[in-house]
């Protein structure tokens, strides 16, 4: 925060602004239950669940917010109005209103990879690639390909990784790999490769925001452009290859 920044008759001195809002340690008792929830084993949704509940409360109560404004807040985003605009840049975001844009790309995408799979189209399409591709080391080649091939086409992250993750779930079950293999792949070949390319929504987005061209910072992507030679690596040599587990019930990929 912004030290010895005056804001409404108080002062920013120990990161609260005392003018707008009422500090108590209380509140970090919000962070910590939420932090020590989360760090056990399989209870992430737990603990985001814990922490919108206690945050609300623990707003209600210090902040005096009333419930139908919180509710808004919840919906529309918070706006703050202490004056700094480093501070206000900071506290000021959005609620669920602005996320239903991404949100619904996400459902599209289930979506268009549902339709594709019920009609056969994924079987198909993913039988030309997997006669080329027999082999273990083929299968990794041909997820990363076609993770990064539909990054350039659809132009969506989202979309490379459901459809491909459809696409060769059953292939990776025949191989005896783990689903966490192919989770691997989608990451490295969808998620990593979407940033790189400027007509992407994960590129423009790079470029609205950091104001570089993504083939501008391409060169030094090191993570994004080492990963998929690294999963093609584990793939011939087998290292972190994990086997299907036959006492477990078959998994699907999100």
């Amino acid at each position: 925060m912004v030290a010895g920044t005056e804001v409404r008759g108080g002062y920013v001195g120990s990161g609260i602004a005392r003018g707008d809002y009422r500090g108590s340690g209380g509140r970090f008792c919000v962070v910590g239950l939420v932090v020590g929830i989360s760090d056990s084993a399989g209870a992430s949704l737990a603990g985001v669940g814990v922490g919108h509940i206690g945050g609300g409360i623990a707003v209600s109560a210090l902040q005096g917010v009333a419930l139908a404004d919180l509710l808004g807040i919840a919906y529309e985003g918070y706006v703050s109005e202490t004056g700094v605009t480093v501070v206000d840049d900071l506290l000021t975001r959005g609620g669920m209103a602005s996320m239903s844009g991404t949100i619904a790309i996400i459902l599209c995408a289930m979506c268009f990879g549902g339709v594709m799979e019920k009609a056969g189209m994924l079987e198909r399409i993913a039988g030309a690639i997997l006669s080329m591709a027999k082999t273990r080391e083929g299968l990794i080649g041909a997820t990363l390909g076609t993770c990064a091939g539909i990054n350039l086409v659809a132009s969506d992250q989202y979309l490379s990784i459901v459809v491909p993750g459809r696409m060769y779930r059953k292939a990776y079950d025949k191989q005896g790999l783990h689903p966490k293999n192919l989770s691997r792949c989608l990451e490295d070949g969808g998620t990593l490769t979407s940033p790189l390319i400027p007509w992407n929504s994960c590129g423009a987005y790079m470029f609205a925001t950091l104001g570089v061209f993504p083939l501008a910072y391409l060169p030094f992507a090191f993570l994004n452009l080492l990963n998929p030679l690294i999963s093609l690596l584990y793939g011939y040599t087998g290292w972190t290859m994990t086997p299907a587990d036959p006492t477990e019930d078959e998994t699907d990929v999100e």
